[in-house]
């Protein structure tokens, strides 16, 4: 009897001669799990595909809310922007896919695993990992690791063997896309002085194709989550596929990074991500109305480690559920709305209110009725800067009248003289 395979099966060139080249190198028969996590395809045609081309099962999971309400979510919270610029939508994609992975190969039985990932790609660590935390009996292959075909051959490989492939040796991009945003490399691409063509992009206009006039847009977020558009309430997938939609109208949410990835290389990724762009503008600039100035900046050291620790594929770690746990308690009063003025690839926040802010105008004002007591300060000063005025005294600093001095003994000595 062959042993049982389970492909995370995207739809694309990797994965689907990956169908045809498991069954053949492994004598297996080959079940896909597509995950529909907004990616924009039709993810029935998707499946049909899969059978056409060998697997004898393609499963289909709707798992668009679940991935905003247990992975995509929780990150915006949290802030985690990796390297302050991506927000981390394939990385937030793996861990999720993983696990529905495991789900499915316990459900037909499967002994093994696979996935399209490269030898040089981070997705290869966030899905091994995840599969051998989640259920280490299981193996997990990469064809891709093991066959060491360039893309041209693959091509050439699916067009021998009649796959179906939507990808063209004039178009060779690979493309990556959920609800969360989209990403884009190779190709020109690999060159980081190119300029991205416009054939890239989908989700975004170009600024000479935006409107004249901006628009402006108010969300508003509970514990964090965003939970409304425009005083609407609105469920996850519909506010963010109308963030997507909006704001990609307006040009806003493409990214150029050229990133350090975990195996140690520097690869230039472009990125779409409309609503995640805004959503995270919005929500840092909530943030600053209700978080204590100390919260705010520890919460600058939790944001760059939760990143890390997505964009690493530690989702299934205990520091994962310890971080979580602070942020859970950061995020609780992180309440209110935003107003953001989207215009020519830009998104800019223009107002913020919260019922639990922290900002009193009584105490900012300098116009009638300052309530801030004015005398206080002399004390306050005092006291802030004692430690400062007895090293003064006690250790003869340099002053502003010894500077002169200074400067010339370094110019005749050298620096450090």
């Amino acid at each position: 009897m062959p042993r049982k395979i389970v492909l995370a099966y995207s739809g694309g060139l990797d994965t689907s001669v990956a169908i045809h080249w498991l069954s053949a190198r492994y004598d297996a028969e080959v079940v896909t799990l597509t995950a529909d996590l907004g990616q924009g395809r039709d993810v029935q045609q998707v499946s049909e595909r899969a059978l056409r081309i060998g697997a004898v099962a393609a499963e289909v999971v709707d798992a668009r809310d679940m991935f905003l309400r247990y992975f995509v979510f929780p990150a915006l919270q949290a802030g985690a922007l990796y390297e302050g610029q991506y927000p981390l939508a394939t990385a937030l994609a793996r861990p999720l896919i993983a696990f529905l992975l495991v789900e499915a190969a316990r459900k037909h039985g499967a002994d093994a695993v696979a996935h399209g990932c490269t030898g040089k790609g981070n997705d290869q660590v966030r899905f091994d990992l995840a599969v051998q935390t989640l259920n280490p009996h299981l193996e997990v292959i990469a064809p891709i690791r093991e066959w060491s075909m360039t893309r041209d051959q693959e091509l050439a490989y699916a067009a021998k063997h009649g796959i179906e492939v939507p990808v063209t040796s004039e178009k060779p991009y690979s493309v990556d896309a959920n609800i969360w945003g989209r990403s884009i490399e190779s190709g020109v691409l690999e060159d980081p002085a190119v300029e991205p063509p416009e054939d890239v992009f989908e989700w975004t206009a170009p600024i000479e194709r935006t409107p004249p006039q901006p628009a402006r847009v108010r969300i508003g977020f509970e514990s964090g989550v965003p939970v409304s558009i425009d005083g609407e309430p609105c469920g996850g997938i519909a506010l963010v596929e109308t963030l997507n939609a909006l704001a990609g109208h307006h040009g806003v949410g493409r990214i150029d990074h050229v990133e350090n990835r975990l195996v140690g290389i520097k690869s230039r990724e472009i990125y779409e991500a409309p609503a995640a762009v805004v959503l995270h503008q919005a929500h840092a600039a909530l943030e600053t109305l209700t978080l204590t100035r100390d919260a705010a900046r520890f919460k600058q050291d939790v944001a760059a480690a939760y990143a890390e620790l997505i964009y690493n594929g530690k989702w299934f770690s205990s520091l994962h559920q310890d971080l979580m746990a602070f942020v859970q308690s950061n995020q609780r009063h992180v309440s209110g709305d935003v107003v953001l003025k989207l215009h020519r690839g830009t998104a800019r926040v223009v107002g913020r209110t919260s019922p639990v802010s922290l900002y009193s105008k009584e105490l900012a004002t300098y116009d009638t009725g300052d309530t801030f007591d004015h005398r206080a300060a002399v004390g306050f000063i005092r006291l802030y800067g004692l430690d400062m005025v007895q090293q003064a005294r006690t250790q003869r600093l340099p002053l502003a009248s010894d500077l002169p001095r200074l400067a010339a003994r370094e110019t005749e000595s050298g620096p450090g003289a």
